[in-house]
């Protein structure tokens, strides 16, 4: 028997990877991702769907248009979660599509322009040091002569990982009859439930920067080096994260900077610090705005050093440009939510998604609903079943706009 509750489908899923503590923990080319990708074929098949894999293990559902069958509304997310996650996070938009398209197809036949549901192989980068595997190979980011160079902590190849799981094919995963990608997810933050909405409609997933910051001072006796004298690396890099956090605060404007990573050497009480090494991660969906503030910022840092006469170096290792989604169909959506009094929120999403990476090629929308406590890659992550009900509702009528009306 088909389930057809959002619920039921959430709580299915999860039992492929599922943890002692009710959590889920499902990574790449493992038996639990494999499990899980298979079950969902097999269910996708049951709804009378065309199913396939990809070369890197991306499961699609297809619903062949009868117009334009060429024009793939491509619509999704991921399948893999953090170590011991939650059973929303991805699997939820993977879900609700098919259940939309599902649904479409029940009530309304073929579709003019081909309908897809995704469910991408890997978003998290939790096994390998590489994210958005599924949709990069997509969009020919990512080619499969990348595989022999890339393991994880014990040494396994994403190649033989890929092989040991059976996913097999030898042509790249790269797609190139896509025209438009839509995706639900969670929102992993409190604001909707903060402002009482039901859906976020992103308008921009921010850029990112990230930087390892290393301060070197000098080392000396704790009670015998007046505060005058010491070049102390700690206090610097206490000084520099603190000059970070009032900046941000003064751009405003759902700016971000956020010191997550610190490590001190030689790390001991009764010894001035005198290496310190810190992260610095920012976020803003104005990439001039992200400059700006970098360069001000490492400009006053630099002062800072010097004033004591200690060293610092910048060390810039992740740069993801801001994405704009699509207009268009964000006023087509808002109008739909205003017509039918669901309370909504124009927003940015600060966290990376696929819709990122497919919305640098492809018209992309990206919607929200409440995360609960805005907690998110916990067991503890949970969204209503009327809220998660809420967003397939909303998909379902914007797939029915571009997919059954010229």
């Amino acid at each position: 028997m088909i389930t057809t509750t959002i619920q039921n489908y959430v709580d299915w899923l999860a039992q492929f990877g599922e943890t002692a503590e009710r959590g889920v923990t499902r990574l790449l080319y493992t038996p639990a991702w494999q499990e899980a990708q298979q079950a969902l074929q097999q269910r996708m098949k049951e709804l009378q769907l065309t199913v396939n894999m990809d070369a890197v293990g991306n499961v699609f559902a297809r619903s062949e248009g009868t117009v334009y069958p060429e024009e793939v509304i491509l619509t999704g997310s991921h399948i893999d979660t953090v170590i011991n996650g939650g059973k929303l996070d991805g699997a939820y938009g993977v879900l609700a599509s098919l259940l939309a398209v599902s649904e479409l197809k029940r009530q309304y036949g073929a579709p003019k322009r081909t309908l897809e549901v995704v469910s991408l192989c890997e978003e998290e980068g939790s096994r390998f040091p590489l994210t958005f595997w599924g949709s990069r190979s997509i969009t020919g980011q990512y080619k499969l002569a990348q595989m022999q160079n890339i393991t994880d902590a014990d040494d396994v190849s994403l190649a033989s990982a890929r092989q040991a799981c059976g996913v097999t094919g030898g042509q790249d995963a790269q797609r190139k009859d896509i025209v438009r990608f839509v995706e639900l997810h969670i929102e992993q933050g409190q604001v909707l439930e903060q402002e009482q909405k039901e859906i976020g409609v992103v308008s921009y997933i921010v850029g990112q920067r990230r930087y390892t910051i290393s301060i070197g001072g000098q080392s000396n006796h704790a009670g015998t080096t007046p505060m005058h004298y010491r070049k102390d690396a700690l206090v610097i890099a206490a000084q520099c994260i603190s000059l970070c956090a009032d900046a941000a605060n003064e751009v405003g404007d759902g700016f971000v900077a956020t010191t997550g990573q610190i490590t001190a050497f030689p790390n001991v009480p009764n010894v001035i610090a005198n290496d310190v090494k810190f992260t610095l991660d920012v976020r803003h969906y104005d990439e001039a705005t992200i400059a700006m503030f970098c360069e001000k910022i490492f400009f006053n840092m630099e002062q800072l050093a010097k004033n004591v006469g200690a060293t610092i170096i910048f060390e810039q290792w992740l740069e993801v440009a801001p994405v704009a989604m699509d207009k268009q169909v964000n006023d087509q959506l808002k109008l739909y939510l205003q017509q039918q009094h669901i309370p909504y929120k124009e927003m940015l999403s600060g966290a990376g998604h696929d819709a990122q990476v497919f919305g640098e090629h492809v018209p992309t929308t990206l919607i929200f609903v409440p995360s609960k406590d805005g907690i998110s890659h916990s067991p503890q992550e949970y969204s209503t079943p009327e809220h998660l009900q809420r967003g397939v509702e909303v998909l379902t009528h914007i797939l029915y706009e571009l997919a059954y009306k010229e």
